[in-house]
């Protein structure tokens, strides 16, 4: 299936565009990080760091540029109401569920279906779906969010399906330029940025870090969603599908009562259908009223990590790593006297690699070596994740026995107060957000490698270095770094 006629992709800002001397075009940059390489016939397509689609050459070099995250849609039109059924799953909070039936009110031709999975006091949840204008789907047994989603999946008739959690506040205009993205026949599902939210003046500590670095928010940059990407899922909080391919795949796996999203992402990506990040258009997600409820939702989430990677496999990974940046970035969280000239080994190596794959250009070697720090510096960040979020038992048992593993731990934590700097508004409070955060998660997925005697979700994922090999004329990677 070709793209439109007349779509267009612009390249990104932060994507190099380099002359070759045969008179193609390099383009490096993407997630994962690569360098795709045009024919002098098909550079004369990119024209102001766009492409707009009107044959089969603009088309498949728009589609590569797109799947390498290279590049992103642009000018796309909204789907019309009509076109759009929004499913609200509830399990009472009618409070929570009239705020998102408020937002989703004022544009015509919206449907709104309510799946009432069994709650408590059903008559509160049919009081407020009867106020706003809602169909109610009432359930007899809670299956949980995945089972309700799939109750109201059946009873759409339009040719795409939203899903808005009734804690999440979701605009219906930002749902239907949402459903712009699925133009592109082969896209399937696409989410916004989900933004954390307190609807009160004086929000808690915890509050406010949850509203500044929710779990739920993936960042500001747009994407072409896979496992090893610069966004690997999106949360079910709120997502725009196209109907048919949904129901193809079997829609959320019901017996799933966490990591369902991450699962039906997955599942899309491997059947061969694009899934898409949008993070200009947001959603606000109401964070957890307490303490206890906050850090328990966390430890919930990382028990679902086991399941998916005995579903899944390596894309559970918590981390994707080169053999030589790995060893890098533990020799200089170390911190010994070896630290540094290992550091250095391993840039000039990596950077050495880069090289190969880069066009033969002025400044190549420059590129490649500011191309290798940013390799180092993604496996700094990787690993301090490990010691701090995934392996924290582990490294709480290390630290007590060796100095190593102390110093280890405190350049993490200098590590990511850099990432917390970087990302996120920082208070003594978002540190110490961080930290509970990690703690609650880690032992989740600890929790659940135990119930399912599988060690998948903890185990990092080595990439194998490789000669990059071209690709219908048009393309070569370089591997392996974000």
């Amino acid at each position: 299936m070709m793209l439109p006629d007349g779509f267009t992709v612009r390249v990104r800002d932060d994507v190099r565009l380099l002359p070759t001397p045969d008179g193609g075009l390099s383009l490096v940059g993407g997630s994962p990080l690569r360098s795709m390489r045009l024919a002098s016939t098909a550079a004369d397509r990119v024209a102001g760091r766009q492409v707009q689609v009107h044959d089969a050459t603009s088309d498949l070099i728009a589609r590569r540029l797109l799947d390498g995250n290279l590049a992103d849609p642009a000018g796309l039109t909204p789907a019309d109401p009509a076109e759009l059924t929004v499913i609200v799953p509830a399990h009472d909070r009618p409070e929570l569920l009239d705020r998102c039936l408020a937002a989703l009110s004022g544009l015509d031709g919206l449907d709104v279906i309510v799946v009432d999975d069994a709650s408590h006091d059903p008559g509160a949840v049919a009081e407020v779906v009867r106020r706003h204008g809602a169909t109610l789907l009432a359930l007899t047994d809670n299956l949980g969010p995945a089972g309700a989603r799939n109750a109201g999946l059946a009873r759409v008739a339009t040719t795409y399906v939203a899903f808005v959690d009734s804690d999440v506040a979701a605009a219906p205009e930002m749902l239907a330029k949402l459903a712009g993205h699925l133009a592109d026949p082969r896209v399937a599902l696409v989410g916004p940025l989900v933004r954390g939210h307190r609807d009160k003046a004086r929000p808690a500590w915890f509050e406010r870090h949850d509203m500044a670095a929710s779990s739920l928010s993936l960042g500001t940059r747009a994407c072409s969603v896979r496992p090893g990407a610069a966004v690997g899922w999106l949360p079910s909080a709120c997502l725009v599908a196209r109907t048919s391919t949904l129901r193809e795949v079997g829609g959320f796996a019901g017996d799933l009562r966490v990591g369902e999203d991450v699962d039906l992402v997955w599942r899309l990506v491997e059947a061969g259908h694009v899934v898409r990040y949008a993070p200009d258009l947001e959603a606000l997600h109401e964070v957890r009223g307490t303490v206890r409820g906050w850090l328990g939702r966390k430890l919930v989430y990382g028990t679902g990590g086991a399941e998916l990677g005995r579903r899944h496999g390596e894309a559970i990974a918590p981390a994707v790593l080169s053999p030589a940046m790995a060893a890098a970035a533990a020799a200089i969280l170390a911190g010994r006297w070896w630290s540094t000239p290992a550091a250095l080994a391993s840039l000039a190596w990596g950077s050495r690699v880069v090289s190969q794959a880069l066009p033969d250009v002025p400044g190549r070697r420059s590129l490649a070596l500011r191309l290798a720090v940013r390799g180092l510096g993604w496996s700094l960040r990787q690993e301090s994740a490990l010691l701090l979020r995934h392996w924290w038992p582990l490294t709480l048992v290390a630290c007590l026995l060796s100095r190593t593993a102390r110093r280890m731990v405190l350049a993490a934590l200098l590590v990511d107060t850099a990432v917390a700097f970087h990302e996120t508004d920082v208070r003594p409070t978002t540190l110490l957000g961080r930290r509970l955060d990690d703690l609650a998660y880690g032992a989740g997925l600890w929790l659940g490698a135990a119930r399912s005697r599988s060690v998948q979700c903890l185990t990092p994922r080595l990439l194998r270095q490789h000669r990059p090999t071209p690709e219908k004329k048009f393309e070569k990677e370089v591997q392996p770094w974000q």
